[in-house]
């Protein structure tokens, strides 16, 4: 079967899937959410996080204000939630107070940890540098939050227990197939 080959590139989407997660922020007395899928591990040592943030949504304020964020690890089925956060702009209303999203206290930042997350992560800021229309924000995780029990010994999601949300691109989300995992061995 023959492959297109365009240059319009426009709205391109065939990276998807991708985990998604909820960014929180807090500065000034506001705390917010949004929902992203553009955000990547970068170091082990140190541990380095970082997320594509368009410069235009409330959340990258509040981070800029605080130097501090939040990645929160949402199961597939708070997916409403995500596209909520994710579609409401932080400054028009209070996301926590408007959908009742618990939080839970952060250890070594102001930053709100959901209490939904199978897993997340309290992040300082550590750099961000603007990449076209996006700001790449990278913070240092001093913080991982988990739920244990949805982990296996050696660390891997189990997806017996948990289904992790993924974002298709074009408000679609999905999650994975717990009978399509296989370990497979690398090199040669």
């Amino acid at each position: 079967m023959p492959k297109i080959i365009t240059e319009n590139i426009a709205g391109f989407s065939q990276h998807y899937p991708k985990v998604a997660v909820i960014v929180t922020a807090s500065a000034g007395g506001k705390d917010n959410a949004m929902t992203a899928a553009w955000h990547s591990s970068i170091s082990v040592n140190p541990p380095l996080y970082g997320v594509s943030i368009s410069p235009k949504r409330f959340t990258y304020q509040l981070i800029t204000e605080s130097r501090e964020f939040g990645i929160n690890f949402i199961p597939f089925e708070k997916a409403s939630l995500a596209a909520f956060v994710g579609g409401t702009p932080g400054q028009e209303i209070n996301k926590f107070e408007r959908l009742n999203i618990k939080k839970e206290k952060p250890l070594k930042t102001g930053v709100p940890i959901l209490k939904d997350a199978y897993a997340a992560y309290e992040c300082k800021l550590v750099d961000s540098k603007a990449y076209g229309d996006h700001i790449w924000v990278v913070g240092e995780i001093v913080v991982v939050h988990l739920l244990e029990e949805v982990f296996t010994e050696k660390q891997v999601l189990d997806l017996n227990k948990i289904k992790p949300l993924l974002y298709l691109g074009a408000e679609f989300y999905a999650t994975t197939d717990k009978n399509s995992v296989r370990f497979v061995k690398r090199g040669i």
